[in-house]
């Protein structure tokens, strides 16, 4: 390993070369998840839906549940209640 400096340039060199082929990844990934919310979009669904629903499944069911109070309690103060918002 060469020592520039107190940096040990091979290791720094392959942390940044792991980190650019991750980034690599997560682009190709993207590019796949854009590609089947257009296909989706394609068939007539709603992609805005879909990403909410998406968001959803990530939380917990308390943590949902939570979220959905909130909600509620914000829109009941802001009189939007039982309408669609």
């Amino acid at each position: 390993m060469t020592n520039n400096g107190g940096v040990a340039a091979d290791q720094l060199r392959a942390f940044i070369e792991r980190i650019e082929r991750l980034e690599e990844e997560k682009k190709a990934i993207s590019d796949d998840i854009k590609d089947i919310y257009a296909e989706a979009k394609g068939n007539g669904y709603d992609t805005k839906a879909m990403r909410q629903v998406v968001r959803l499944r990530k939380q917990d069911a308390n943590e949902r549940q939570e979220m959905e109070a909130l909600l509620d309690l914000y829109l009941h103060a802001l009189g939007m209640a039982g309408t669609s918002a």
